[in-house]
């Protein structure tokens, strides 16, 4: 089997959450002691969880964050506040312990994999990273291709590999995180090309870059656009034309929990615009997704809205690395346990007037 196929094979076991099991989870939340519906997005988000792993109370246990990470060659054209070194710099501090995301996730119960999905210059051997390098960094996408056909689906079917070995470990909940200097115009790029908006619509600040920085990003994405002339049909030939090397890591992740029944929870703008590509390859993935926030990145919201996605939480959060992402797990844990500990209004006793009222 070579690797177009196995990416048909993977989009192929895609199918469609357990209607059974959310209906089940319906009735049994309507029966808890508690106003019907008084619980709002996490009695939605229960029913989802439930539909997805095929049981009316499913188990939240192990719980894991997949942090892509990979440099860009669009970075050269001046379109971010940070050295391209950074993305190293960073990848060595998440094994280390010391971001914002190692924080969140030791308090969502959360283990964190970090991957080396292509970061210019390499890693030395460090524990706790797992190499699936595609390339030294992407191309420049203002002067071409960010990378080709073959790279893109090997980052595809990369990050498939890599939670299907996650699996294996125990993965109950699947979070997304990324890292990469310049990744914020790639995703800029990717959204504009699968929602039709213009560059201007949905490109916005990444790191903090200033006004007349930022209008530099847009001419850059706008040219890449013009160059490459991305098809929306072809989601894979997007990745290809104006992607990174992460983003279809985490596009192929996605695939592989839709494919084995897990839900996952998307980050921010990175994991929104990974989240088209995923989606312009098997539609049916949505029902998978559970978008954790709006990030504070402009492009975000029409990345939620292509998809049909709702944001569990608003805090204007835009810095990636899947910090968004363990505040869903969190949530979604939560929704769980409300509807597994919470006692009936049958076991305790109490009267369901709101039954009463609808009879």
């Amino acid at each position: 089997m070579n690797d177009r196929q196995k990416l048909e094979h993977l989009v192929s076991r895609v199918g469609p959450p357990d209607a059974a099991s959310r209906e089940a989870a319906r009735l049994r939340l309507n029966s808890l002691t508690k106003p019907r519906g008084s619980l709002g997005a996490l009695e939605d988000l229960a029913a989802q969880i439930a539909g997805i792993r095929g049981e009316t109370i499913p188990s939240i246990k192990d719980k894991v964050i997949i942090l892509m990470a990979a440099d860009h060659g669009v970075v050269t054209r001046g379109v971010s506040l940070y050295p391209q070194e950074v993305t190293r710099q960073m990848v060595l501090n998440f094994a280390a312990g010391g971001a914002a995301i190692n924080v969140l996730a030791r308090m969502a119960g959360a283990r964190v994999v970090i991957v080396d999905m292509g970061i210019k210059g390499g890693l030395p051997s460090y524990q706790g990273i797992v190499c699936k390098m595609i390339d030294f960094g992407s191309a420049d996408m203002s002067a071409g291709a960010a990378m080709s056909r073959d790279q893109a689906i090997n980052s595809l079917l990369a990050g498939a590999e890599v939670f299907e070995n996650e699996l294996a470990n125990g993965l109950d909940i699947l979070g997304t995180g990324d890292m990469g200097i310049g990744n914020t115009t790639s995703a800029s790029a990717i959204t504009a090309a699968m929602t039709g908006k213009a560059a201007r619509e949905v490109t916005g600040r990444g790191a903090g870059i200033g006004d007349g920085q930022l209008d530099h990003k847009i001419n850059v994405i706008e040219q890449a656009l013009a160059v490459n002339r991305p098809d929306p049909a072809d989601a894979v030939g997007v990745l290809e034309k104006v992607g990174g090397f992460e983003i279809g890591g985490l596009a192929g992740a996605m695939l592989a929990g839709a494919a084995n029944r897990i839900p996952v929870v998307i980050d921010g703008f990175i994991s929104g615009a990974a989240a088209l590509i995923a989606a312009g390859i098997c539609p049916q993935i949505k029902h998978y997704l559970i978008a954790a926030h709006l990030s504070a990145e402009r492009g975000h919201a029409a990345c939620l809205k292509q998809i049909g996605l709702r944001p569990l939480l608003e805090l204007d959060l835009r810095l990636g690395e899947g910090t968004g992402a363990a505040l869903g797990i969190f949530l979604a844990e939560c929704s769980i346990n409300l509807m597994r500990e919470m006692a009936t209004f049958e076991g305790a006793g109490v009267s369901d007037i709101t039954r009463e009222v609808t009879l």
